[in-house]
Formats: structure tokens, C-alpha cells, sequence
């Protein structure tokens, strides 16, 4: 968010966690996008404060989470002083959750699939009305191919993303018997190491496909110590998300930081996946 908005949304979230009774001090910018995450202290609760256009997106995560948390899954809780839903305040939506404090380093592969392993069987416990994972695509490869939307996508960059994610999308889902509920974009950034134990973050993203999607957002060592996984087609599925990747850096309205250098490396990053399965 640009600093004006980026103000307005901190407001809104501490206003609205005091105003539900829980004391707010100070309010800490974790991370900063098109939405953003805050700790506000000393509650220690994590605000989730998106502009009131991603209202549905945010009802959709805390009715993930609410589900999840039912069968035990490995994710994010939702605060529990206060009621589980999504709040409006001066245009925007405010989801609150617990706030946990990182511990340790990185996770290692071993458990990072354990945990994929754990969520997934969770995940097939719920009963969930989530889009396919080619509805993302789909969204990707229309920005892509309106000139508008991605005016400063150069002409042999923009052939490459449309014919990756439409061939790729289309081969990928030519089989849909394996497919079950997914959280989305499992990457590291998205997996907390906490005195829990690791925990997903960021619920929004669930959708319906092969298991095979969700491991490719993770470290390449990861899909080794995920039985009965297809390696081949995590291959595939890694040069998808990284089509997909480049699509949201290209769109003209993306926020992301660092922007510039995204759409390069994604770039690279999708041609190099692509070598990889025999693609390039």
C-alpha cells in the first residue's frame, strides 16, 4: 500500500481491536502488499487489514480457518477474545488472529512435508466450496492477454506466460481424480515455525487440485519426503506458479515491493522451471 493508504489501514485495525476490547499500544507493519499484516501490542494479536474490495477473499480465509481449526490442522488460529469474523472500518476488512512469535531457523524438508502431509489430511476432513486451481490460472492468463492490464509486458514475455499457463493448465488438470482441497501457496513465507510446532498461514489461497500443486510452491528437497508424490508433475506445477507468479508482477496496479526485480527474476525463474521438465 502507498503511504497514505498504508496509514489509513493501520488506523483501521488498531481502532477496531480497541474498540473490541483488546489494548493496542503500538501497531507493528509486518508486511506490506496489496494487503497488510500488523502485530499490535501488547495484546499480541495479528491484524489482517485488506481494502473493502478483498471483503470476500477475507470472509473466505476465516471461514478456511474456522473449518481447519475444527480438525486439528496445522494453521493459523483466529483471535479467540473476540467474535471469529471479518470487521469493516473506513473501507477496509480486518480479520484478527492470533499472533505467533517466530522461533528457531528454517524448516527443514523432512518437516516441512510432514506438516504438507498433516494439513492435507485435515483438508480432507472439510467440506469446502473453493474455485479449482485453474480458476487462478485462468484470472493469471486474462491479465496477461488484455494489454491494459499489463501494458508494460514485452511481446515475447507476454507469448511465453500465455502459452505456459494455458498449456500447462490444461495438462495439469487433464486428470482430476486425485484432486482435494489445497491450501493454495504453501511457500516458505507462508509457513510459520512457532513453539507449536510449523504452522500455514495466509488461508485465503485454498483451492481444489493435485497435492502436486501445493508441493511445488515448496523448497525442491521438500516433495522427496512426501510419499506417493509425482515428481514429474511437481516439475510441471513449478512452472506453472511461476507463470502465475509473473502474471500478478506485470499487472499494472501490483504493489508488491521490489517490483522490478520480481519481474525479472520471475521470469527467469519460469524459464529455468521449465528446462527442468523438459519444457524450454
Amino acid at each position: 500500500m502507498e503511504p497514505l493508504e498504508l496509514h489509513r489501514a493501520v488506523e483501521a485495525g488498531r481502532a477496531t481491536a480497541s474498540e473490541l476490547g483488546l489494548q493496542v499500544d503500538d501497531a507493528i507493519v509486518i508486511h506490506n502488499s496489496d494487503r497488510i499484516a500488523l502485530r499490535l501490542v501488547p495484546c499480541d494479536v495479528l491484524a489482517r487489514v485488506a481494502p473493502s474490495g478483498h471483503l470476500a477473499d477475507a470472509e473466505f480465509e476465516v471461514e478456511v480457518a474456522r473449518r481447519l481449526a475444527d480438525v486439528d490442522a496445522p494453521v493459523a488460529e483466529l483471535e479467540r477474545r473476540v467474535e471469529p469474523r471479518v470487521y469493516l472500518r473506513d473501507a477496509f476488512a480486518i480479520s484478527l488472529w492470533t499472533y505467533y512469535e517466530p522461533v528457531g531457523s528454517e524448516i527443514a524438508p523432512a518437516d516441512y512435508a510432514d506438516v504438507f502431509l498433516r494439513h492435507h489430511a485435515a483438508l480432507r476432513q472439510i467440506d469446502l466450496d473453493a474455485p479449482h486451481f485453474t480458476d487462478r490460472v485462468a484470472v493469471a492468463l486474462r491479465e496477461v492477454n488484455d494489454r491494459e492490464q499489463s501494458p508494460e509486458l514485452p511481446d515475447f514475455d507476454r507469448a511465453l506466460l500465455s502459452d505456459t499457463l494455458s498449456g500447462l493448465s490444461a495438462a495439469i488438470s487433464s486428470d482430476k481424480a486425485g484432486d482435494q482441497l489445497l491450501h493454495g501457496e504453501p511457500h516458505p513465507g507462508n509457513l510459520l515455525k512457532t513453539s507449536r510446532g510449523p504452522l500455514f498461514v495466509d488461508l485465503a489461497t485454498c483451492c481444489r487440485g493435485p497435492i502436486e500443486f501445493d508441493l511445488a510452491h515448496a523448497p525442491q528437497e521438500v516433495g522427496r519426503h512426501y510419499a506417493g508424490a509425482d515428481h514429474d508433475l511437481i516439475h510441471r506445477c513449478r512452472a506453472l506458479n511461476w507463470a502465475m507468479f509473473s502474471a500478478w508482477r506485470w499487472r499494472r496496479d501490483d504493489q508488491m515491493p521490489d517490483r522490478d526485480h520480481w519481474r525479472v527474476e520471475g521470469l527467469n525463474q519460469l524459464r529455468a522451471a521449465l528446462d527442468r521438465c523438459g519444457l524450454g
